[in-house]
């Protein structure tokens, strides 16, 4: 399993914007090969931000990076840092993980 993750630091009076934005968009992620799992993370709120994250779960690297080089990709990332009135300090800080142990609940 693969881990791409976004971590946004979101204008504290903008978070609602943020929310809206992805909430409300439409997502080509589950026809992607390897596409696992998406989340959006609320995360701590600090002074001049709220912190949130996007996490895609992927079945391995490859299926990722095949995926940023696809045309769904840059549909999804069209806008991306083009709002007239910035939604974010900055730009997403990105990290990617491979997994090297799970831990599933045992079904009873």
């Amino acid at each position: 399993m693969f881990l791409a993750m976004n971590r946004f630091q979101v204008i504290k009076d903008k978070a609602g914007d943020f929310e809206a934005m992805w909430l409300g968009r439409d997502s080509d992620l589950p026809n992607n090969p390897g596409f696992v799992e998406f989340r959006l993370l609320r995360g701590p709120e600090h002074e001049d931000y709220i912190l949130y994250a996007s996490h895609t779960f992927w079945e391995s690297e490859a299926d990722f990076v095949t995926w940023t080089k696809s045309e769904s990709f840059r549909k999804a990332h069209k806008n991306a840092g083009k709002a007239s009135d910035p939604v974010t300090i900055g730009h997403p800080n990105f990290e990617s993980f491979e997994t090297l142990q799970t831990i599933g609940k045992s079904g009873g």
